[in-house]
């Protein structure tokens, strides 16, 4: 029997397995290359079929194109094997595959409710965001750089989160003004910790358009965590929890739950979970994915953009729920944003009065 052609998942798991042999900064390079295998928008087979250079691939230079030209000419058998972390990982080629088999669904789309920007770790202006959003047809998009317990990460405080808003505000008529259609949200991806609780004031909060809460501590502890996701899940200022199991492709496994319970209970408060669409997150993965549809869970979609040009990886999050099956009226990105400014209102609303 022949041997089947490496699709870029594969070579994504020899290139990891590779970097396992090398030493000194061929580690770094082979960790790399396996990380951008995801991000390539073709496969390397079709590539180097059509006789074009490997070297076009993103993150790709002469040393690595020499090993993956070697592979893709004389595969070598795949390990069954695959460790944990690196399981469950769509790459963009297969993404696009995916979604070009349902047109409609992408069109759907209407904002991407997590990304970055200088206010945080970003390197993109609000302004910058906002065009890119804008090139790509968005309604909404919404702004969610780092609270301030995530240092390492320039997270910001109230008064800075006020003063942003003055930004957003700009951009939102400056976007107007030229005949934009987009709608900049003021957010904030806040960081909690492992007691599910925020560390930023609710009276603040409560001003902005929609907020995200985050485990960015502990997400390597093997002990089961169900409690610390309900306890997020019923944390009255967060309307949707990102990346949830806090996993990164080849470096960490991320949190277990009984994710049947933690779903069931977001369902119930008619919380949001996310797709974290960024390449080496993809957090819910598909998976999850179905149990969350069974328990007819929303979800949302967020690129996690650190820049504009990283708006692409949407993609990845559609493609991942569109193989899950996710309903249509699951997906918080599909709704008018009036409706999801409805939507967001009711939940708050729900929880003032469980509160009271």
């Amino acid at each position: 029997m022949a041997q089947r052609a490496l699709t870029n998942a594969d070579l994504a798991d020899l290139l990891a397995r590779q970097a396992g042999k090398e030493t000194g900064m061929a580690v770094r390079a082979y960790r790399r290359a396996a990380r951008s295998a995801f991000l390539w928008p073709e496969t390397a087979v079709g590539i180097l079929a059509s006789g074009r250079s490997l070297t076009e691939l993103h993150g790709i230079g002469p040393f690595i194109a020499k090993q993956l030209m070697h592979w893709l000419e004389k595969p070598p058998p795949m390990p069954t094997n695959i460790p944990p972390e690196r399981r469950d990982f769509l790459t963009m080629a297969d993404a696009r595959s995916v979604l070009a088999q349902k047109p409609g669904w992408s069109k759907l789309l209407r904002g991407d409710l997590q990304m970055h920007t200088t206010w945080s770790d970003g390197s993109g202006t609000v302004f910058e965001m906002a065009a890119a959003g804008q090139e790509r047809g968005y309604e909404y998009l919404a702004i969610t750089d780092h609270s301030k317990g995530l240092k390492i990460a320039g997270g910001i405080n109230e008064a800075k989160l006020r003063k942003q808003a003055a930004e957003i505000n700009k951009t939102n008529r400056a976007t107007c003004k030229s005949g934009g259609t987009l709608t900049v949200l003021r957010s904030i991806e806040m960081n909690l910790n492992p007691r599910g609780q925020g560390d930023m004031n609710s009276r603040e909060l409560s001003k902005l358009d929609v907020v995200l809460g985050s485990f960015h501590s502990a997400l390597r502890v093997k002990e089961e965590q169900t409690e610390r996701y309900l306890s997020a899940i019923r944390n009255p200022d967060v309307q949707i929890l990102g990346h949830p199991r806090g996993r990164i492709y080849n470096y960490r496994l991320g949190l277990k739950a009984d994710w049947t319970r933690v779903f069931a209970e977001a369902t119930k408060l008619d919380k949001a979970l996310e797709i974290d669409c960024y390449p080496d997150r993809q957090d819910l993965n598909l998976s999850l994915l179905k149990i969350a549809r069974k328990e007819g869970m929303r979800i949302s979609l967020g690129t996690d953009a650190h820049h504009p040009w990283q708006l692409e990886f949407i993609d990845l999050g559609l493609a991942a729920a569109l193989k899950a099956k996710i309903p249509e009226d699951r997906i918080v990105n599909f709704m008018p944003l009036d409706a999801l400014k409805r939507w967001i209102a009711n939940v708050r609303a729900e929880r003032r009065r469980s509160i009271k």
